[in-house]
């Protein structure tokens, strides 16, 4: 028997839509008010609603969309109310029949099956218009997965349908499903070296600030600092389009939380005097940063993300070397001290994470003969670090670091791109 649950406001003309119904064999659950209506849908279940409207009100409309949101159900309403505006927001709200001045229990039957019947062809027309809008959107992941695969694997786009076809076969997963899953990490390990990026901007900045403090081709270092301005800018709007604000918008905050400060102090011309909170400045930027890498690194699901992490950490390693040595050479003691103490801890640092990018299982042609010029600029950058108090050693500092950082964006950039062919 077929179940429907009343909707109504008191009206002394309205019929005994409880018997009406039961007499034309409907079983009739009960009868709520407008605001009780979902909650009382869900817990009865019925098989459709029938209401009783006189005058159609915004209640009544409000209602009946918040159960087409949740629990959507056929929808029978008599009404006195002949407006054209009331027929279009009873449609709006999912009314499948909008019965004016035509009550009559001869009649109660054949409307509830003609609701009833509405509402299948318009479940059946959504369903038709979502697995098409599925299709459309699959199609659209599929020819991504494809670049991907096409630029990563150096193949055809033939090849690369092949490669994403066979890893959803094996996978048991929909075309689409895979493609995704690639999209996704790949996505991943751009967001590890974009946010890997920040923490070696960071340093970049203060070793930029350092140099035309100490004098020399002042110019050239301007220039450099406002490109890299420019670079982390860019960096943090990428990373805002590109992460789940959900999930990381909390991190990115707090990137852009210390990166205020420094933009704000770097807008000035350089002086001795603000070296060290402008190095306090860049290293919660450094901080905020790997902070978020780190995250980026352990929410991703390929195994082998650190090896982005760590190529990336190489890049600001050189910076941070750099900078440590320009500040050894410009503060005064013991300030000089710490940052030469410091400049050995890290050279140490480098030295391990070069070993280990050199061991690390991801490799390629490309990687490696990356790895052996990163390797190879590394002595005229330990070199330079031991004559950075003359003006001659920072210059030589200043070309060395910017080569060797060069070398290791390269490798990154390979390192991730070998990702890509493996995730492939």
């Amino acid at each position: 028997m077929t179940s429907i649950l009343l909707l109504h406001d008191p009206d002394a003309a309205m019929p005994d839509l409880a018997a009406d119904f039961s007499a034309a064999g409907i079983h009739v659950l009960g009868a709520v008010p407008c605001h009780m209506l979902v909650q009382e849908a869900v817990r009865r279940t019925p098989d459709a609603i029938v209401c009783w409207v006189p005058q159609a009100h915004d209640a009544l409309f409000e209602a009946l969309a918040l159960l087409r949101a949740t629990q959507a159900l056929p929808v029978l309403a008599f009404t006195r109310d002949a407006g054209v505006e009331a027929l279009e927001r009873a449609l709006d709200a999912g009314v499948h029949a909008w019965v004016v001045q035509g009550y009559a229990v001869a009649r109660l039957r054949a409307l509830l099956q003609l609701a009833q019947a509405r509402f299948r062809r318009e479940q059946g027309l959504r369903g038709a218009f979502d697995e098409l809008n599925q299709r459309f959107e699959e199609r659209k992941l599929v020819d991504r997965a494809k670049g991907i695969l096409m630029l990563a694997r150096q193949v055809p786009e033939d090849e690369a349908y092949r490669l994403l076809r066979a890893g959803a076969m094996q996978g048991k997963q929909r075309l689409g499903q895979c493609a995704q899953q690639l999209i996704d990490a790949v996505d991943e390990a751009a967001g590890i070296n974009r946010a890997g990026q920040l923490r070696m901007l960071s340093q970049r900045l203060v070793k930029l600030y350092a140099l035309q403090v100490a004098g020399g081709d002042v110019a050239a270092q301007r220039d450099l600092q406002a490109a890299t301005v420019l670079q982390v800018q860019r960096r943090i709007e990428q990373l805002t389009r590109l992460l789940s604000k959900p999930t990381f918008g909390d991190l990115l905050d707090g990137v852009l939380t210390a990166w205020a400060p420094l933009e704000r102090r770097l807008a000035d011309a350089p002086r001795a005097a603000s070296l060290l909170l402008l190095d306090a400045q860049a290293q919660a930027l450094l901080d905020a940063a790997d902070t978020l890498t780190t995250a980026l690194q352990h929410a991703g699901a390929a195994p082998s993300l650190h090896v982005i992490n760590l190529a990336g950490r190489q890049r600001m390693l050189s910076q941070r070397l750099a900078k440590e040595a320009l500040l050894a050479a410009l503060l005064a003691e013991p300030a000089a001290t710490l940052a030469r103490e410091a400049a050995h801890r890290t050279a140490e640092e480098a030295r391990q994470a070069l070993a280990a990018l050199q061991a690390a299982p991801l490799s390629s042609v490309e990687i490696r003969a990356s790895l052996a010029a990163a390797a190879a600029a590394w002595p005229a950058m330990t070199a330079a670090i031991d004559t950075a108090a003359t003006p001659e050693g920072r210059a030589q500092l200043a070309e060395a670091s910017e080569a060797l950082l060069e070398r290791l964006e390269q490798l990154t950039a390979e390192v991730e791109r070998s990702m890509q062919a493996l995730i492939g």
